[in-house]
């Protein structure tokens, strides 16, 4: 009797166990799915945010609906710094719904989350460079755009990393002797990057490098060059063209 007993309460129990399982409510729907994303958001807790949004997408793939929820799920994934991953959706939600009304500001928040991976003018010029493109896609695809402004700061900033970029490993060339690699590095980028950002400094280490490879002429007319365009330029007095004030 005592075996039966308690045979009969476990089971007892258990019904009431699984009763309340069965009962306890389940946030299923897109609109408590998303209410509980807009919570975590809120609160800052931007991983379970995009957790929630992501069983959105998963289980009601309408295209309205899942256009607010790809959206939602790149800018928290940006506002959280995890600047790879919010490129790649930003990427996908323009793949999806490249006629949306968010499409220009998805554009826009994809070049962001590129420029943000830029660590430095020494390290992988990957980001730099997708970046620089997806910004002057911008201006191409919306050329009145909200972002204009910022974007063409940004254009500007990234070809300036560029050109540093350049400076950097033509200065490292000269630093170890390897001065015809030097002058190819300085003329690409007088090439590249005809506008007047640092290219006082250029033109100066440019005419440096022609004169270690043995090219006195070249580098005589490219100091020159600096010296008139640039003659207040601090590297147009290094060439020793530019008499002292006062002689």
């Amino acid at each position: 009797m005592n075996i039966l007993f308690r045979n009969c309460v476990v089971l007892i129990f258990a019904a009431f166990v699984f009763q309340g399982c069965a009962t306890a409510p389940v946030r299923s729907t897109a609109d408590e799915l998303i209410a509980d994303a807009d919570r975590f958001y809120s609160e800052g807790k931007y991983e379970k945010a995009i957790e929630q949004w992501k069983k959105v997408r998963e289980k009601y793939p309408p295209p309205e609906v899942s256009a607010k929820v790809e959206l939602a799920i790149a800018d928290t994934y940006f506002l959280n710094k995890e600047y790879i991953e919010s490129a790649v959706e930003y990427e996908g939600f323009r793949k999806l719904h490249p006629r949306h009304q968010s499409a220009g500001y998805a554009l826009f928040r994809q070049a962001l989350s590129n420029y943000m991976q830029i660590k430095g003018i020494d390290t992988d010029q990957v980001p730099l460079n997708n970046s620089l493109l997806l910004f002057e896609s911008y201006l191409t695809q919306y050329p009145a755009g909200e972002f204009k402004a910022e974007v063409t700061e940004k254009i500007n900033n990234c070809k300036d990393k560029q050109i540093q970029y350049e400076l950097y490993v033509g200065k490292f060339y000269l630093k170890t002797g390897k001065v015809v690699s030097a002058v190819g590095r300085f003329e690409y980028a007088l090439k590249m990057y005809p506008e007047k950002i640092r290219r006082a400094e250029i033109l100066f280490y440019l005419g440096k490098a022609y004169q270690e490879a043995d090219q006195k002429n070249k580098s005589l007319e490219t100091y020159q060059t600096l010296v008139k365009e640039y003659p207040e330029s601090e590297y147009a007095k290094k060439t020793g063209l530019v008499p002292e004030k006062g002689l």
